[in-house]
């Protein structure tokens, strides 16, 4: 089956999907911010066939993700390094490692983030760069940008968007009757 191209979408989301959508590419740059730079160390880390890995490879160097860059010349060997753009997909990378540890680790958390100085755990959320706020409703919502165009535009002028709402707890029955 033939896999759809989002390319052509005007969502942020769907474009990103498809620089990084397979999971290959997202475990790659996991690895690459774990300090992995080399074909044969992706390889052993991901358990990956060598044919797979080389395409995976070469969609993140083309999608602006990795970049080649030559170790040596005989026999022909490349380090593959993180770009600007990939560096910018790390708030992605630790959104997904706190759904992971919130959602689906039932036998115990393997990864957790810690305050250097306190040694805590800390719980990551999505903040504004700027304001250091979460990014939740009622102070932040979706807008449509410049380009947003006819069903885009409506839907996030409706106002009925949830990706900012505070989503309930379902085990929360509520107030006592």
């Amino acid at each position: 089956m033939q896999r759809k191209s989002f390319s052509e979408m005007t969502c942020p989301i769907a474009r990103t999907l498809e620089l990084v959508g397979e999971w290959w590419s997202i475990l790659i740059l996991r690895d690459c911010f774990a300090g992995i730079r080399r074909f044969d160390d992706f390889q052993a880390s991901l358990g990956i066939g060598a044919n797979t890995l080389t395409r995976r490879l070469n969609a993140l160097v083309e999608a602006g993700m990795l970049e080649r860059r030559p170790y040596s010349a005989h026999p022909p060997r490349h380090d593959y390094v993180l770009t600007r753009r990939g560096r910018d997909f790390r708030p992605v990378l630790l959104a997904l490692l706190a759904f992971g540890n919130n959602e689906l680790t039932p036998e115990g958390e393997t990864v957790v983030i810690v305050d250097s100085t306190t040694g805590a755990q800390v719980d990551p959320v999505v903040v504004d760069r700027r304001s250091g706020l979460p990014l939740m409703e009622p102070r932040f919502r979706l807008a449509p940008g410049p380009a947003a165009k006819g069903a885009t535009r409506e839907r996030l002028e409706s106002g009925r968007h949830e990706l900012l709402r505070p989503m309930p707890d379902p085990t929360d029955a509520g107030p006592a009757t």
